[in-house]
């Protein structure tokens, strides 16, 4: 049995622009410590920090479910920037004050919004963020599907049980790179029961295609990112090999971003994947702990 089974966060719901977010809650807020608000990447759950959250236990945090995703309302979207104007609201519904945010891939793209939109963030960890060059947002990438679907609509949504979902993933794709308790914790909490008795996703795989589709649609976002003043630590995967092809594997993030903000320091983990807080979940926790201790300096 897992910690996290052990002793689990827990589950809340708020209306937040229009729609239920989920979210999932360890401790109280203090004034003389900083909430800890994580979002997750396209196609995964709040219950992926576990592994995160759990190390930080003195401290209030918050791992939110995107529109979509996990036990969020299944809305559809525009483009990215309805997952930002989400956060905000969702931010300004629970009440949340001093905060570090630690997002990945998508999550932290949209969470660059909200922190803008908010003010209430102190510092950010952005794990690889999808935040291409300014050039690229244009309507020519969604374009580019036509009338087809992107692959993630094609993602298998039919389980037994959990186990069953976790003897599939397990050394296919890009799973061999995830922490073992990661991805179980993401097998587990990654489905939900269906009528027939047996378990579908929770990030159904039509929306999962739609985010990636929208992915070059919020250029505003770097509206986002020159407006703030605030420290930011930017970690990086290894860089896409041009040969490759579309490569879940390697890094979606333009290398020249950190130059955008004010306060921003580039971290290269030129050895790791995409999936960064999977992969090389320790390495996280003392990034987050590094975050915390100049928090209080």
């Amino acid at each position: 049995m897992s910690v996290a089974e052990t002793n689990p966060p827990e589950l809340k719901f708020v209306q937040a622009n229009g729609i239920q977010l989920a979210y999932f809650e360890r401790g109280k807020p203090s004034a003389d410590k900083p909430t800890l608000l994580f979002v997750h990447a396209t196609g995964f759950h709040g219950r992926l920090w576990d592994y995160h959250a759990e190390a930080f236990p003195a401290h209030h945090s918050i791992a939110l479910e995107l529109r979509a995703h996990g036990r969020s309302e299944n809305a559809g979207f525009k483009d990215w920037s309805d997952f930002g104007v989400d956060q905000r609201e969702f931010i300004n519904a629970v009440g949340l004050k001093n905060v570090v945010g630690v997002a990945h891939s998508m999550g932290a793209h949209t969470l660059l919004d909200a922190a803008a939109m908010t003010g209430v963030f102190d510092r950010l960890l952005l794990l690889d963020p999808t935040v291409a060059e300014p050039e690229a947002y244009n309507d020519s990438y969604a374009a580019s599907f036509g009338d087809q679907l992107h692959p993630a609509a094609r993602r298998r949504n039919d389980y037994a049980s959990a186990e069953d979902m976790l003897n599939r993933l397990s050394g296919k794709s890009s799973f061999p790179y995830f922490n073992p308790r990661i991805l179980r914790d993401y097998c587990q909490y990654g489905l939900e029961a269906t009528e027939s008795g047996r378990y579908q996703l929770c990030c159904p795989p039509e929306l999962e295609a739609r985010v990636y589709m929208t992915a070059r649609t919020n250029g505003e976002v770097y509206n986002s990112i020159r407006s703030l003043d605030i420290p930011v630590t930017i970690v990086r995967a290894k860089l896409p090999d041009p040969d490759a092809g579309q490569d879940f594997s390697s890094s979606p993030t333009w290398p020249e971003l950190a130059g955008e903000f004010a306060q921003a320091k580039d971290l290269h983990w030129q050895d790791c994947s995409h999936f960064i807080p999977m992969q090389r979940p320790d390495d996280v926790n003392q990034l987050i702990a590094q975050e915390l201790d100049a928090w209080r300096s």
